[in-house]
């Protein structure tokens, strides 16, 4: 009994040791240039092993999609920042990633890019990741009372997703904050307030102006 014990223990920690290798090696070098081969090989694994775990590379990718994809939290913690602030905020944590030396952009669009859009299973995961975000988005600006909420959420994962392109072809952090002034653009004609002395300068613009 006890030996079996250890083995049932085993198993999930040999399945997430090729989980790691895999992310790892997927996200730096992309998945077909990475076969199985050398993902046991990084480990010291028989291929035989690597598919009692994963029958497939295919479900070894979508497994790797999977753990990328962080499910934003159906009831979200209380923060200390407004709506508006946490929607700006999500363009200075671009861009510390961007900074990052292993950044290789987009895994969910990389992913789709490299296996082609007929893979349906890797699509349908890259789809769900992309629409949590527009929907995380979209939630901040109904909790602001913005009109069109849906629409201006589209449009600030596209903001996203262009900062993101921007800085794998010129490799410059700066591309998020270029971004971050765009979606201020965004929010001050939805009506936002975000905080800063070119809103401040309208407001005070619209005062002065006779009425």
């Amino acid at each position: 009994m006890a030996a079996i014990a250890k083995t049932d223990t085993a198993k999930p920690d040999m399945k997430e040791r090729i989980l790691k290798t895999a992310d790892r090696l997927f996200y730096l070098q992309g998945i077909r240039a990475i076969g199985v081969d050398t993902i046991a090989a990084e480990i010291g694994i028989s291929k035989r092993t690597l598919y009692n775990h994963f029958p497939s590379k295919d479900a070894l990718i979508e497994a790797y999609l999977e753990r990328r994809f962080v499910r934003p939290p159906s009831e979200p913690a209380p923060s200390a920042k407004t709506p508006a602030e946490q929607i700006l905020a999500t363009f200075d944590s671009l861009e510390r990633r961007f900074a990052a030396a292993d950044f290789r952009g987009c895994p969910f669009v990389n992913a789709v890019a490299e296996v082609g859009k007929e893979d349906r299973a890797v699509k349908k995961i890259a789809k769900a990741f992309k629409e949590s975000r527009r929907l995380w988005f979209r939630e901040r600006l109904e909790q602001l009372g913005v009109t069109g909420a849906d629409a201006l959420a589209t449009q600030l994962v596209l903001l996203v997703d262009g900062s993101i392109a921007q800085d794998l072809v010129r490799d410059d952090p700066a591309m998020a904050r270029a971004a971050k002034e765009a979606a201020k653009v965004l929010l001050r004609n939805a009506g936002v307030d975000v905080g800063d002395a070119v809103a401040e300068a309208r407001r005070r613009a619209r005062k002065r102006s006779p009425q």
